[in-house]
């Protein structure tokens, strides 16, 4: 199952950047709304003046949160953006750590990594870099080096969220923040129900808050706080299934 769901991830995100379309119905900006990829955007928290200071061709409304917007970091912080797609957050971010810091997004898709990078470089962001990498098995970025960890609607799509956040605690300094935008559900699926096409659409592969909270404490993390909650998708969409956004702080203990 684990196989089967990545290759559809990478598939579906895959034609999300060489396209821009998806039948994929986790993101605002789906599932016959009309809404733009802007639009999409703009639902779900981000700032429309940071938006406009950024490559428009990383907005691609494929999130479900705004975890840059509570993540604030400081000129010359280091930040791992987890999923960096076309680089929305990873550009972002890269305002705000200015050219003495740096931002490293990571992405299995080599389409959306292809896209990142020619927004990177054609918009002259010499403070950022993306890497390819599978962030349940290895995030490839050393121990106990970056300031914060990010990610925006993404590790709802690995099939091993504990082993994802252990990687998080792995890379972020001592004292490093982890702040995430994913959705959860009010009752989950066992694994031999699993569709690899719903857990795609962010359905089958969520946990319930309970689980979720409960993954990343036994990954390592102090102080985990809800900073944001809201109703993503209701019963009558999902099979009788409630779909919520989270944005969740973490931080890794001082030694």
């Amino acid at each position: 199952m684990n196989d089967k769901v990545k290759d559809k991830v990478r598939e579906r995100y895959g034609k999300i950047a060489l396209t821009g379309n998806s039948d994929c119905c986790c993101m605002p900006g789906e599932c016959g709304t009309g809404n733009s990829p802007m639009d999409a955007t703009k639902m779900i928290g981000y700032d429309t003046t940071e938006l406009d200071a950024i490559p428009q061709a990383s907005i691609l409304g494929v999130g479900c949160g705004s975890p840059t917007r509570f993540t604030c970091l400081q000129k010359g912080e280091i930040v791992v953006d987890l999923g960096s797609g076309a680089g929305i957050d990873a550009f972002l971010s890269a305002n705000k750590v200015t050219s003495s810091g740096m931002v490293i997004g990571i992405d299995m898709t080599d389409e959306m990594l292809e896209k990142a990078r020619k927004n990177a470089r054609e918009n002259g962001y010499a403070n950022v870099e993306f890497r390819k990498g599978d962030i349940e098995k290895n995030i490839p970025v050393e121990d106990d080096s970056v300031d914060a960890v990010i990610s925006n609607c993404v590790i709802n799509l690995t099939t091993n969220k504990l082993d994802t956040f252990r990687q998080i605690h792995r890379i972020l300094k001592p004292g490093g923040r982890m702040i995430v935008s994913d959705l959860v559900t009010d009752r989950e699926v066992s694994a031999q129900d699993a569709d690899a096409e719903q857990w795609c659409n962010c359905i089958d592969g969520a946990l319930t808050k309970d689980s979720y909270i409960e993954s990343i404490r036994n990954a390592g993390f102090h102080n985990v706080d809800i900073l944001d909650e809201r109703t993503y998708m209701d019963g009558d969409k999902t099979g009788n299934r409630k779909i919520t956004s989270l944005t969740i702080k973490a931080v890794k203990e001082q030694k």
